[in-house]
């Protein structure tokens, strides 16, 4: 229609109208922002947030739903894994702690430990965590009742959740340790500076294969970044045929003129079948983030470059992305990441960064 309206209306009569549009906009906008009764009335209206709406809804849906039908991760467990975890390391510690949610964790590790498809390392980090807490907690009616359940369910742990895992702690166990247990390392500031300052955003790569064997490697370090309760609600969804790659970051906006050079790209897809409540909603997108500059540093050190590229909330350029990558409905895109072995000859942008009291606010005083 607006292709259509540019033929047969003249420039200026476009120009105005835009300006009428705007200026009507933002009457609405002033008026609307008044009260948070008037600014739901406008969003009955501005259907910009509907897809996320339909999102978070779809997520709550789906979050009740793996609790019965659990895959290879559990949000819930997860969740309650880290807060008993979170409980064993308190200073002082508690005789007893937990108990308003030990009943559900152990009912949702009942159901867990009866799935197939939950992944070993998992079974064994709530089964070594409840096993400690279990060890060292006080009795209640509440605690004793849900230990007889556990212990019960216990017995269905198989030798397949001995698996190894990144971190060190006692023995091979998933389950709390100090923090002189923690690797040394060499890395100095100087050095991390100088990482950080090759990690630049690179548009322009070599004509080359990027293995899924040197990605893999970068993503398992990159999941150690931190996350709220240590949910991880996202993945790395990885594209290495140039063609589909180049249609994926097209969808984007600001990739015309360098996006038909891209080998591979990565789609940073955040999971809201996490969350049972909403005002998780936004937790996609720091955990996501927070995972995705670690997976850019991490391609750094294997010789990869990268460059981060924004996904505004523009409802045609996902349906777009999701004609091309398989998504749910309660998946949402938190950025696209071009990924290549770098043009040694391609332009850096300078992209002067703000620095001291421009970035640090001092608000001690």
């Amino acid at each position: 229609m607006k292709s259509v309206l540019k033929k047969f209306l003249p420039s200026l009569l476009i120009y105005y109208l835009r300006y009428f549009r705007l200026k009507l906009g933002l009457f609405f906008i002033a008026v609307s922002a008044k009260s948070r009764l008037l600014s739901s009335f406008y969003y009955l209206i501005n259907r910009d947030f509907a897809n996320e709406h339909f999102a978070v809804l779809r997520g709550r849906k789906a979050y009740h739903d793996s609790l019965k039908d659990i895959g290879e991760s559990c949000a819930l467990l997860r969740r309650n894994t880290h807060r008993l975890e979170k409980g064993l390391i308190m200073k002082p510690r508690r005789e007893v702690f937990a108990e308003g949610f030990i009943g559900e964790t152990v009912d949702c590790y009942k159901n867990a430990m009866q799935s197939r498809k939950l992944a070993d390392s998992e079974k064994k980090w709530a089964t070594d965590v409840l096993d400690e807490y279990f060890a060292i907690v006080g009795s209640t009616k509440e605690i004793d009742k849900a230990k007889s359940m556990y212990l019960s369910a216990r017995m269905e742990v198989n030798a397949s959740c001995q698996v190894s895992g990144a971190l060190s702690c006692q023995g091979g166990q998933f389950k709390p340790y100090s923090y002189q247990a923690l690797p040394e390392t060499s890395i100095q500031f100087n050095e991390l500076q100088q990482l950080f300052i090759r990690r630049r955003s690179v548009r322009w790569y070599q004509d080359k294969h990027v293995p899924l064997e040197v990605v893999q490697r970068a993503a398992n370090i990159a999941s150690l970044a931190p996350s709220a309760c240590n949910r991880q609600p996202y993945r790395f969804a990885f594209c290495n045929d140039k063609r589909k790659a180049i249609e994926i970051a097209k969808c984007a906006g600001g990739t015309t003129g360098f996006a038909e050079n891209l080998p591979a790209i990565i789609a940073i897809v955040g999971d809201l079948s996490a969350y049972p409540y909403e005002r998780d909603r936004h937790l996609i997108y720091i955990d996501g983030s927070l995972a995705a500059m670690q997976l850019m540093l991490a391609l750094e050190t294997l010789g990869l470059s990268s460059c981060s590229i924004n996904w505004p909330e523009v409802d045609s350029s996902e349906r777009k992305l999701r004609n091309i990558i398989t998504l749910k409905d309660y998946e949402r895109v938190v950025m696209l990441l071009a990924v290549g072995y770098a043009d040694e000859q391609g332009g850096i942008p300078y992209s002067q960064k703000k620095m001291n009291n421009l970035i640090l606010e001092d608000i001690s005083k």
